[in-house]
């Protein structure tokens, strides 16, 4: 099965080099891959000690990023090497400076697997979240390397737990450990014969609590907010924004608007901003404007959006309706905002819960929009309760980074 196996992957990796010739995506996909193994011979040594990360992209590195740091401090003569799956992830953060080394994973084939952990051969592997590739765990078990599967989150649906998933669940008997993010995941496990599990709860409580410790200043928004309610729309999508432009345009309050959106290429902005009859500012205008006298601002950059939700009196957090569903809404929580997102949040626990709890306010329609923004701008009391369930939420959920450092402390290396 596994050589079968194989063999689709090899078919997959020639198609996607026609694809590279037409989509721009899997071009950085199939170039990337070309360049790992001589950036790996050159910066690892056969005498270094290494740590090996992978994440499947943006979001699963920025939740393995507080365990990242703590290994990086228990072990500090080892090199620290991370992994992408996906350009969206390599891409933004090739230049991060916590790793030694930081690279596309290749394609998994044995020759691959083989050739990769040759080169890197790590004592300890973390795969973050998900992502299972038989090849390079095959490979990791011959090594009797210690494997660890962190903040990882199980569904019934995956073929590890289908009458035909044998071949995935022999997958699964290479991780040492598994830690896990709840009950769920951990009883779906153990009813494949899996007791080496724990629930340790999800590390990026602790990588967005930190955020509180930083400096999250920025001052071209604080000239731009100029101490007025202020609504921060992040990773908007074009179907979040249809909506949203609506309610700008025919605003009559006293606020201000920032958007970032998911998308940032400049045919999208443009059209984005020419849609906006208020007052609006790019980014990339800033030097030559005086944000004070506009009432939206576009965000055509990456990497500070987490920076601009501390600026947030409300935040709209987008992709909620689209598929899988809404990005990332801790960030605005823990700095107290209450959130909106669109209807397709399941998949993701902190939605639910915080919808639950009514700190999040999941809406449909352009109605249902303009209720919550306005209801919240015209209630201080409400906006503030239901910020404070926000960031009480997140305080009260950390922890995850302590408990599976404590576990691989006591069974290091």
């Amino acid at each position: 099965m596994l050589f079968l196996y194989t063999i689709i992957v090899q078919i997959v990796g020639f198609l996607l080099k026609i694809a590279a010739l037409f989509s721009p995506k899997m071009k950085l996909f199939v170039k990337g891959r070309k360049l790992v193994f001589p950036v790996l011979e050159q910066k690892i040594k056969p005498t270094d000690k290494t740590i090996w990360f992978h994440a499947a992209s943006l979001g699963e590195y920025e939740q393995g990023l507080p365990v990242i740091e703590k290994i990086k401090e228990q072990f500090p003569l080892h090199k620290i090497v991370v992994t992408f799956f996906s350009p969206s992830g390599y891409e933004v953060r090739k230049n991060n400076t916590v790793a030694d080394v930081t690279v596309y994973l290749p394609l998994d084939t044995k020759k691959n697997a083989q050739q990769f952990l040759k080169l890197v051969h790590p004592d300890l592997v973390f795969f973050i979240k998900y992502e299972y590739w038989p090849n390079y765990l095959v490979e990791l078990k011959k090594r009797n390397t210690k494997t660890y599967l962190i903040s990882g989150i199980l569904r019934k649906n995956q073929l590890f737990f289908k009458w035909y998933g044998g071949f995935y669940r022999e997958a699964l008997n290479t991780f040492t450990y598994f830690f896990v993010q709840n009950e769920t995941s951990k009883k779906l496990l153990q009813q494949v014969g899996k007791t080496n599990v724990s629930v340790s709860g999800d590390t990026r409580f602790d990588r967005v609590a930190a955020i509180l410790e930083k400096d999250n200043s920025l001052d071209f928004i604080s000239q731009f907010k100029e101490n007025t309610l202020t609504i921060v729309v992040g990773s908007s999508w074009p179907k979040d924004e249809n909506l949203l432009v609506d309610f700008i345009n025919s605003n009559t309050l006293n606020i201000k608007f920032i958007i970032a959106p998911h998308n940032i290429k400049e045919e999208q902005i443009q059209a984005l901003k020419n849609s906006i009859t208020q007052k609006t500012v790019l980014f990339s205008e800033k030097e030559r404007e005086n944000l004070a006298d506009f009432d939206v601002f576009i965000i055509d950059t990456i990497g500070i959006l987490t920076k601009i939700y501390s600026y947030a009196d409300i935040a709209y957090v987008g992709g909620g309706f689209g598929n899988p569903g809404v990005h990332n809404l801790l960030e605005p929580a823990t700095f107290g905002v209450p959130i909106l997102i669109g209807p397709n949040y399941s998949h993701f626990a902190e939605a639910t819960a915080l919808v639950n709890m009514e700190a999040c306010i999941s809406i449909n329609n352009s109605k249902e929009l303009d209720e919550a923004f306005k209801n919240l701008i015209q209630n201080d009391d409400i906006r503030q309760e239901k910020g404070h369930i926000c960031s009480t939420f997140v305080q009260m959920n950390k922890g995850a980074t302590a408990s599976i450092l404590k576990h691989i402390l006591n069974d290091s290396i």
